[in-house]
């Protein structure tokens, strides 16, 4: 067993004995965006962790059970981590270029997979907002 800090908690990512199943839970989504809560500690980064953790471990057998969407393999969990490292160095990008949130939303920087990722209950623009929040400094609250 793996336990993944990625939403605030310990996630497990649990290898289920002789069946070659892992199921991921809420760290990975198939074919579409994730929610990331950053208020409770997760990241972009976590959930890239997370799927690199298990991609380490897995063969071309393997099943993987989604937090949500239908059952995977290894291929569909490169893909998924493959859009949320593209996603995060697009949204990187136009933060270190000092963007706002609203710029970012409208630079489109999911585009590129929109058409495939964005049909989930999150939709583009959020799934960008939440990674926003996840990569972008945290200001200092106000006193």
């Amino acid at each position: 067993t793996r336990y993944i800090s990625v939403t605030g908690v310990q996630t497990c990512a649990l290898p289920i004995c002789r069946a070659n199943v892992v199921h991921m839970g809420d760290t990975y989504f198939s074919y579409m965006y994730p929610f990331i809560d950053a208020g409770s500690g997760g990241s972009v980064k976590g959930m890239l962790a997370a799927a690199d953790g298990v991609l380490g471990t897995i063969d071309d057998n393997t099943k993987i059970i989604p937090g949500h969407g239908p059952l995977s393999t290894k291929s569909d969990l490169r893909a998924y981590r493959e859009m949320l490292s593209k996603v995060s160095a697009n949204i990187g990008r136009l933060i270190k270029a000092k963007k706002t949130l609203e710029q970012v939303v409208a630079a489109k920087p999911t585009r590129e997979f929109d058409a495939v990722w964005g049909n989930g209950f999150l939709k583009p623009d959020q799934f960008v907002e939440l990674v926003y929040r996840s990569l972008a400094p945290q200001k200092p609250a106000a006193r």
